[in-house]
């Protein structure tokens, strides 16, 4: 298997035709659908997985893909972005369709099953759906100036360190991914500038401590006004007081949070609690064959952890199962007991 780039990878998961057909459409592509994609496999069903970012992980990759997980079972500590490749790994041998930057827009009733439609015309028809979506659709606060270099040098989030190696790196934010990503740049960068509007930063106290003790340039009361370039974003222009400054930026990252919100979702007839999906101890929604999981399910006393996520993804599958395929046992066999060849280890690393 030959490595591909950040932009091979995020293009290889843009795939499947206008129409796809499959057992399980899974929507949300955080811990709990991906998990809920390598279960389905398991009990032999087809999966297309749809989700609104441009990779797979959900808000662990948009807000967090290189802090450490402590609340994972079986890993002391894991970085975020090292879980979501195990989950895409543990997925890969049953060749799940993942459809991600298109966002699900509808959903409605298609004989014994239902048809999903996507923003951009993609159509998913399945027996039955997951919803596996957290509290809806991640959208990044704009930077105005900054949008014209989008994908050219201006990001929103950090998927990869090693991306950013030898660059002049400004960071706009003062919350807690703004001031992480500074301190995980540091000596990774050429250099880099932390560029904050305010005086004071929503940061945790200690991460702040860190952030003034290392080589990060921190601007504060300031604000990137203007960004210049040619095919890619060269350099900025931050005001900080009655001073203009231009700084040599090869990369931009706006780091000033994400809204949130079902979206769709909240159309689609589902019973909703607090901005959540209701559900049953089966994961079953008030709609035949449709189960939700994740942050974005309610019933009583649910404890938001990845974690429960896992548990709840691997009940609605297992209830999916049955429902598709009527006499096909509740609980399958032991993982340890019947390993089919599918499952067997994949040697070379996720996506490559």
């Amino acid at each position: 298997m030959t490595p591909r780039t950040e932009a091979t990878r995020t293009e290889a998961f843009r795939t499947g035709a206008a129409e796809t057909s499959v057992d399980l459409a899974i929507v949300g592509a955080g811990p709990a659908g991906l998990y809920a994609a390598y279960y389905a496999g398991y009990r032999g069903l087809s999966v297309a997985v749809i989700d609104a970012l441009d990779e797979p992980g959900g808000q662990v990759s948009a807000l967090y893909p290189e802090k450490l997980l402590y609340d994972v079972a079986g890993h002391p500590g894991i970085k975020g972005r090292d879980l979501v490749d195990n989950l895409l790994r543990q997925a890969e041998p049953f060749d799940t369709t993942y459809l991600l930057g298109r966002t699900a827009v509808d959903l409605t009733p298609r004989g014994t099953g239902w048809a999903l439609g996507a923003d951009d015309g993609t159509r998913v028809l399945a027996g039955a759906v997951v919803i596996a979506a957290g509290l809806g659709r991640f959208v990044p606060r704009k930077l105005p100036c900054a949008i014209p270099y989008e994908g050219r040098g201006v990001a929103y989030h950090v998927p990869r360190l090693d991306a950013h190696a030898g660059r002049d790196v400004v960071v706009v934010g003062g919350g807690d991914s703004a001031v992480d990503w500074a301190l995980a740049l540091a000596p990774i960068a050429r250099s880099v500038t932390l560029v904050h509007r305010r005086g004071t930063f929503r940061a945790h106290d200690y991460s702040v401590r860190q952030l003034f003790a290392s080589s990060v340039r921190v601007l504060t009361d300031a604000q990137v006004v203007a960004c210049h370039g040619g095919d890619r974003l060269e350099r900025v222009e931050v005001r900080a007081g009655e001073e203009t400054l231009t700084l040599p930026a090869g990369a931009l990252v706006a780091a000033l949070g994400f809204t949130s919100g079902l979206g769709p979702v909240a159309d689609w007839g589902l019973e909703l609690e607090h901005r959540r999906v209701r559900v049953d101890q089966s994961m079953r929604t008030n709609l035949a064959q449709v189960y939700a999981v994740g942050d974005g399910c309610a019933y009583p006393g649910r404890v938001p952890l990845i974690s429960v996520g896992f548990g709840e993804a691997g009940t609605a599958v297992n209830h999916a199962a049955v429902a598709l395929r009527p006499g096909e046992r509740l609980a399958p066999e032991h993982s340890s007991d019947t390993r089919p060849e599918a499952v067997l280890p994949v040697p070379e690393p996720v996506l490559a």
